[in-house]
């Protein structure tokens, strides 16, 4: 997979996600800055590592969430546990591996493809 054309649909596929919430906020400038930062670290790591291409979409995503909790809060909230309890956010789930998918590791259930989670919010 062409270096350009991976970091470009791990882009688009965490951009998409963050649009799938009802959280205006999510477009905001500041929080496409940093998907923006997140891909133009993880373009230095793939350099070093090119079999890591296929990766790039959970590990963006998990650059992102790891940005937004420090600013905003847990992103993206889990759907499967709305009953009772404190909110908690989904993980990326394999951590490092291809095929990334946001997980709900209380229920143990894999809830959507990273960049298909408007899919399941609906």
């Amino acid at each position: 997979m062409e270096l350009e054309q991976a970091l470009h649909t791990a882009r688009a596929l965490v951009l998409a996600d963050l649009m799938a919430g009802d959280d205006d906020s999510a477009v905001e400038a500041d929080v496409v800055s940093l998907v923006e930062d997140a891909v133009a670290h993880r373009r230095w790591w793939v350099e070093q590592w090119p079999e890591g291409a296929g990766f790039l979409a959970g590990l963006v995503a998990q650059d992102v969430q790891d940005a937004l909790l420090e600013r905003y809060g847990r992103w993206p909230l889990c759907p499967v546990c709305t009953e009772g309890g404190d909110p908690h956010a989904l993980e990326v789930e394999p951590e490092l591996g291809p095929d990334p998918h946001w997980a709900c590791t209380k229920q143990a259930v894999l809830v959507a493809p990273v960049g298909s989670l408007g899919k399941a919010l609906r």
